[in-house]
């Protein structure tokens, strides 16, 4: 059998997808892609995941994975191109790194005063478009670990990473070596987020970090097919879930029924068999009646899985 295409479940404003689909640009990769709904539900995919609430959501065949570090593994192991693993090895670039994917990233959206956002998400969706996009945003955060400043206190956060990234870039074209990589698309993606939904600009007093952006942008998405969701379905029914991983730890948890779902947000548990435990990946096999058993991949850290 033919090996499975590489397909993402995302739309088109979600600022991880766009991290993903620059990932795609930068290997050159064909890839298929399925649009799904902007909240759940999301009939495209929730029924390969079992109801995982984030979205990107990528899919080899019969094999379902979760959380865009995962996905990026896979798109790293699919073109055998590690420039886009989640793995950042300059520590000036990493600590940036860990900043835009922590609390700048939510910082991206607090910035904006709730007048302007809702005006935005009004000429975007429509009146009751906004009504569901704002209650489905409210309850995701709901339980969550994430607190993220608000008002002028994000805004002073978002320029001081601003101004950092820009003297990073001073001595250097990319965030961590010679080309674009993971560093890069981490640290885009919530400035092409506050750019979209709340307006910034990147002013000329950071001329680095505003041509950074442009490069950056200019990358991509590869080489993108348009699917419905029946081909994604189709490609889970006629595959089986690729060999598990070896170094799976001895927990007693394996091949039972366990919970899987994120610590920090979007807390929307996803259940089945434990198969995989490795000390970067949680697996839990699926059986469907329409697929057969699909495999759902999350990442360790910043998941829990519990004893059903």
């Amino acid at each position: 059998m033919d090996k499975p295409r590489f397909i993402l479940h995302h739309y088109e404003d979600s600022p991880y997808a766009e991290k993903i689909r620059l990932m795609f640009g930068l290997t050159n990769m064909a890839w298929g892609s399925v649009l799904s709904p902007v909240q759940p539900p999301r009939p495209n995919v929730d029924p390969l995941t079992g109801g995982y609430r984030r979205i990107p959501v990528a899919q080899l065949g019969a094999d379902i994975f979760c959380d865009s570090q995962i996905i990026a593994a896979e798109i790293a192991a699919f073109t055998e191109d590690t420039r886009v693993a989640a793995i950042v090895e300059d520590a000036a670039a990493d600590a940036l790194v860990k900043r835009g994917e922590g609390d700048v990233f939510f910082c991206a959206i607090t910035r904006v005063s709730p007048l302007k956002l809702m005006g935005t998400l009004l000429m975007r969706f429509g009146p009751l478009g906004m009504f569901k996009f704002v209650k489905d945003r409210q309850g995701m955060m709901k339980g969550g670990t994430v607190k993220p400043p608000q008002g002028a206190a994000a805004q002073k956060l978002i320029d001081e990473f601003m101004v950092d990234v820009d003297a990073h870039l001073s001595s250097r074209d990319w965030m961590a070596g010679e080309t674009a990589s993971y560093a890069d698309f981490a640290v885009f993606h919530p400035l092409w987020l506050a750019s979209r939904a709340g307006g910034l600009v990147i002013a000329d007093s950071l001329p680095q970090l505003k041509d950074w952006f442009s490069r950056v942008a200019a990358i991509g998405s590869g080489a993108r097919q348009e699917l419905d969701a029946v081909v994604a379905f189709a490609a889970a029914r006629e595959n089986e879930p690729r060999a598990l991983p070896q170094g799976s730890e001895d927990t007693a948890l394996i091949n039972t029924a366990v919970s899987v779902a994120p610590m920090d947000y979007g807390r929307v548990p996803v259940t089945g068999v434990l198969v995989a435990y490795t000390p970067t990946r949680i697996i839990v096999a699926r059986q469907t009646d329409e697929f057969g058993c699909v495999n759902v991949h999350f990442p360790r850290v910043g998941y829990s899985v519990v004893a059903e």
